[in-house]
């Protein structure tokens, strides 16, 4: 599938290019393999994760029998960590081989896993929320106070840091490791914390974020220079957002429902962006891969740690 250069993405967006029309019901996960050259995202309505060449614009898509939320890079290459909604496994792209990690989630289907990412030690981050997927793929409501936020370790030994969330999004770390970033969409709240590597734990937690006009908060990536792009639900943008919590930029998309983020190409300057299907007038390109050329350097990719 060749490179679309839609003058719908371009429009007031400099450098905004759709990489992959795919159609997404719902894009999320995106993650960058800078060994393969590629980026993998999923769609969760379709369970499906999706892998596109960025030298050839090849996309390839593989499918799994419930939602895909997130993905990771390990540190076994060719294995990836996969977040479906009900467990964690681990899946080589190249011959399709999928395990189970260890890790499962109490109360499926009730309730499914959501945004996931690996933190700077090689642990996984994954929030819970109330199933809003039904078993054919189709939507339902959402709701309040039923998502928790995990650590997954090797093994699927899991700890619980908080509890009562609304629909747990954005998992990121600070460049210097101090700070953890994570969102709750329905609150309209990004929330910093005091990360300890060490112990892989999180405290005083701060607004970091609260109230932006334009959307819900959906996943993010964090650029080198400390800045949070957080991907608006809702308020088709992208929000580049000071490490001091104040506005630095807006990019207009041409989808409302803008759903997470990821730096990527050969120097990390190039943040690819998956979006949903939505039903706001003219948004033919929705449900589409987008790369946005930034002139920013983003940071690698966490790699969560197998043992």
């Amino acid at each position: 599938m060749g490179e679309r250069r839609e003058k719908g993405a371009e429009a007031g967006t400099p450098g905004l290019v759709c990489v992959a029309p795919v159609g997404d019901r719902c894009g999320e996960g995106a993650i960058w393999d800078a060994a393969g050259g590629a980026v993998f995202w999923t769609d969760i309505n379709r369970f499906l994760i999706h892998r596109l060449d960025a030298a050839s614009g090849g996309v390839r898509s593989w499918f799994f029998d419930e939602p895909v939320v997130a993905l990771s890079l390990t540190d076994r290459d060719g294995t990836m960590l996969v977040a479906l909604g009900s467990r964690l496994i681990l899946w080589q792209p190249e011959n399709d081989r999928r395990t189970d990690q260890g890790f499962a989630l109490d109360g499926w289907p009730r309730v499914r896993l959501n945004d996931g990412r690996a933190d700077p030690a090689g642990r996984f981050w994954v929030g819970s929320m109330k199933n809003n997927v039904e078993p054919d793929g189709e939507s339902s409501e959402a709701g309040d106070g039923e998502g928790t936020l995990f650590r997954v370790d090797a093994g699927g030994a899991a700890a619980v840091f908080r509890e009562g969330l609304g629909i747990p999004n954005t998992l990121c770390w600070s460049p210097d490791g101090r700070f953890f970033y994570t969102g709750d969409t329905l609150h309209n709240v990004i929330r910093r914390y005091d990360y300890d590597a060490a112990n892989g734990t999180i405290s005083n937690e701060t607004a970091f974020f609260k109230d932006f006009e334009r959307g819900l908060p959906d996943g993010s990536a964090i650029d080198a220079e400390g800045f949070l792009w957080n991907c608006r639900w809702g308020g088709g943008c992208v929000v580049r957002i000071a490490p001091d919590g104040t506005v630095d930029r807006v990019i207009d998309m041409p989808a409302l429902n803008v759903t997470t983020a990821v730096f990527g190409g050969a120097d990390l300057t190039s943040l690819y962006i998956t979006t949903a299907r939505g039903d706001r007038p003219g948004d033919r390109l929705a449900g589409s891969l987008f790369r946005l050329d930034t002139a920013v350097r983003g940071l690698s990719e966490n790699r969560f740690r197998i043992g």
